[in-house]
């Protein structure tokens, strides 16, 4: 007889730790290629169309983005599916780890000018990174019962921060600013985020057990030939998890949201704010600070409230910070008017930085917890496949979204497209039922252990 979801063991403590440690070590590549260094060299140094307002560099990173995140809608599906029924989860990981160590190393040989470089080589390393994502997460659902994994999923989106803090410390401090005129140290960001994805990651690889038993291909078969048809068993049964699809809907618009602001965030404080290098600094470090406060805090509060009201809170946490990163001005104007201040606007939009922090670590972990709650373990991967497909199909529709709404009207006022999406995935969330998603999750373990 094989366990129901609730009898399923808490991982030891070693085991979680280890399963952690993958996103202590991958949200450095989030942090300095996609977020903070990176895409500030790319726009205003590789690309460098200063006299329109960096407009082509911003268009041309929307599209890399995007490229990278679509390879992940056309795979991800289907090598869950595979991973669910070949029980190769840690070799499918092992791959995209790679790929992203060598890809972002090879970062280093992108000079100004080598615009077609750039993009082909953060298409991959963004696909292999994102890829990634989905794979880590699908051991999530293994790792104890539904209870407890808002705590669990909490911890590891915490610890992330804490490694892209800590990554990011030194960069800062040993190779500089993302300028022209700093650009032979800083050129050094991908090897170095490379070599601490390499390092930190292994614990992952030496801890963490691969959960469920291989299977014998039929005669005849093919891994992708059976993860296709297990994949289409899933679409016919797409009824019984119907709390799961609308979810994943919800979660589109919302991550849209999200990879607008990881995306662009900085260039928003360089481009309109007009931020100093100090205060690039300081929200860069609030942010880090308060996500992982935000993710763990988060994961806790999940475990005793339930999972969708937490997101639910997520989002209008975004939905309020993004509204303040587009009325930054306007609210600086306000308080100074209001108290005779002197108040500077980049040193408001850093203070919207905490909430856009808290929302940003504790909205991914209750979305990945949520997920892991609906899912029955015979399907963790091909499930977590599917988010990761609507997240990065998310991605491709809002980066591009964004890259071209500014082209036409600036980034300033671009930025409430993003407040739109999250306000229109706190809708859809509203037709979320928790219990009876987790119910169809359960009454699926059931079946498949031969209780019917």
């Amino acid at each position: 007889m094989k366990r129901l979801r609730s009898d399923i063991p808490r991982a030891s403590k070693k085991e979680i730790f280890g399963w952690a440690m993958f996103d202590f070590a991958n949200s450095t590549y989030t942090l300095l290629i996609i977020t903070v260094i990176f895409p500030v060299i790319f726009t205003t140094v590789i690309v460098g169309d200063a006299q329109q307002d960096y407009r082509l560099g911003n268009l041309l990173w929307s599209v890399a983005l995007a490229v990278s995140y679509f390879l992940v809608v056309l795979t991800g599906p289907v090598f869950g599916a595979i991973m669910d029924y070949s029980a190769l989860k840690k070799k499918f990981l092992f791959y995209s780890y790679a790929l992203t160590v060598i890809s972002t190393c090879f970062l280093y040989f992108v000079e100004p000018g080598l615009v077609v470089l750039g993009v082909i080589l953060l298409v991959i390393s963004n696909f292999a990174y994102a890829i990634g994502e989905n794979f880590i997460a699908a051991f999530l659902p293994s790792l104890g019962p539904p209870q407890d994994l808002g705590k669990i999923s909490g911890f590891g989106w915490a610890l992330g921060y804490v490694g892209g803090l800590v990554a990011a410390g030194f960069v800062i401090y040993f190779l500089g600013e993302p300028t022209a005129e700093n650009f032979e140290r800083i050129r050094w960001v991908g090897p170095f985020t490379a070599l601490f994805f390499m390092i930190t990651a292994i614990p992952t690889f030496v801890w963490v057990k691969e959960p469920g038993a291989r299977k014998e291909l039929p005669p005849g078969e093919t891994f992708f030939s059976v993860g296709f048809k297990r994949l289409g068993e899933t679409f016919r049964m797409i009824g019984k998890f119907k709390d799961l699809a609308v979810y994943l809907v919800s979660v589109f618009f919302a991550m849209a949201g999200v990879y607008i602001v990881v995306s662009f965030a900085f260039i928003y404080g360089d481009q309109v704010v007009n931020w100093d290098e100090t205060v690039r600094v300081l929200m860069f470090v609030v942010v880090q600070i308060t996500a992982a406060i935000g993710a763990y805090a988060f994961g806790i509060i999940q475990d005793k409230i339930g999972a969708k009201l937490t997101y639910n809170i997520t989002l209008v946490l975004w939905f309020l910070g993004v509204l303040g990163i587009w009325a930054v001005t306007d609210v600086t104007a306000w308080l100074n008017q209001t108290f005779g201040a002197d108040f500077e606007a980049q040193y408001v939009f850093l203070w919207i930085g905490v909430i856009a922090g808290i929302s940003l670590g504790s909205s991914q972990s209750a979305s990945r917890a949520l997920v892991g709650i609906f899912t029955p373990e015979q399907k963790s991967a091909e499930f977590f496949g599917f988010w990761g497909l609507s997240n990065k199909i998310a991605g491709v529709f809002g980066i591009i979204g964004l890259g071209l709404l500014q082209a036409e009207f600036g980034l300033h006022m671009s930025v409430l497209f993003c407040a739109f999406l999250f306000l229109l995935a706190i809708v859809i969330c509203l037709f979320v039922n928790e219990k009876r998603g987790e119910l169809a999750a359960d009454d699926f373990q059931e079946q498949q252990n031969g209780f019917f």
